[in-house]
């Protein structure tokens, strides 16, 4: 069974920074495309950032673009990373992580088939 394990929120002041990690367990190869999203209370749930296994490609929501960087880790390939830096209180939220079958990434919420359980960030003043 695929799993997926987020982990890293809590409080940080605007600014500061915080990494999230995702583990994500069961796929049987490297066509596995993993995203980050995050809802804000009140709002939709969003993309934030998605990143793709068979190539090591990226891709960084506008909003996020410059402050937060997705990356895997290297030894162990399994854990994919959410470095967010220069956070502002908007980025409040709970972040999850999602993963698919698919070598093709996208922050398309519908795309995405399996997701871990949510890590809440929040960003004081």
């Amino acid at each position: 069974d695929v799993q997926l394990q987020a982990f890293g929120g809590g409080l940080v002041q605007t600014g500061g920074s915080l990494r999230l990690s995702c583990v994500v367990s069961g796929f049987t190869d490297d066509h596995v495309a993993v995203a980050w999203f995050r809802q804000a209370p009140g709002k939709e749930r969003e993309g934030v950032a998605c990143f793709a296994r068979s190539d090591g490609s990226t891709y960084s929501a506008d909003s996020v673009k410059g402050r937060f960087t997705i990356s895997k880790d290297n030894a162990a390939k399994n854990t994919v990373y959410l470095q967010m830096n220069n956070l502002k209180l908007e980025d409040s939220a709970v972040y999850y992580c999602a993963a698919r079958s698919s070598p093709f990434m996208t922050i398309i919420l519908t795309d995405y088939e399996h997701w871990g359980q949510g890590t809440q960030v929040t960003v004081s003043s």
